[in-house]
């Protein structure tokens, strides 16, 4: 292939594609910028990560590097969380992500069949959502999956 030729091939991807992939990433930039308002710390100095286990699931956030502060967010933003999803408060990702989360309705319907609890982790915390009822099991992994794709977290 000539230079020319993958530069005119280059060119008409970007015309195509760019736009999209540009409205994506300013889609993304302004989630993790709510979602550091939101937890109080960098979203991209940050790992997520969102588990699905056989009796519900888990949600991780720790800081990427030492750093007391962050970490100390994080476990504040997670013991907060804890306490908003036991009585059905889902707004923080609803305002995180700007639209209701799949799967929390059916969690907010089933909050007294689901458990939350807080685990603090070297460089910041889990929550563990613990349940024995399959309809809140799916509805915990429908919000986690989506929680992974928003988060780019695969």
């Amino acid at each position: 292939m000539t230079t020319s030729f993958v530069l005119v091939i280059s060119i008409v991807l970007v015309a195509f594609a760019g736009p999209r992939a540009l409205a994506q990433d300013s889609s993304f930039a302004a989630m993790q910028e709510r979602g550091k308002g939101a937890m109080g710390v960098d979203q991209y100095t940050s790992i997520h990560r969102f588990d699905d286990l056989a009796d519900g699931g888990r949600i991780e956030l720790q800081r990427d590097r030492d750093d007391a502060v962050g970490i100390g967010a994080i476990r504040d933003h997670l013991r907060k969380i804890e306490q908003a999803f036991s009585t059905g408060d889902f707004s923080t990702p609803a305002f995180v992500h700007m639209r209701e989360v799949p799967g929390t309705r059916v969690m907010i319907a089933k909050r007294a069949l689901i458990r939350y609890r807080f685990e603090a982790l070297p460089r910041g915390g889990a929550l563990r959502l613990t349940t024995t009822d399959a309809t809140a099991r799916a509805a915990v992994h429908q919000f986690l999956a989506f929680q992974r794709g928003e988060h780019r977290v695969h």
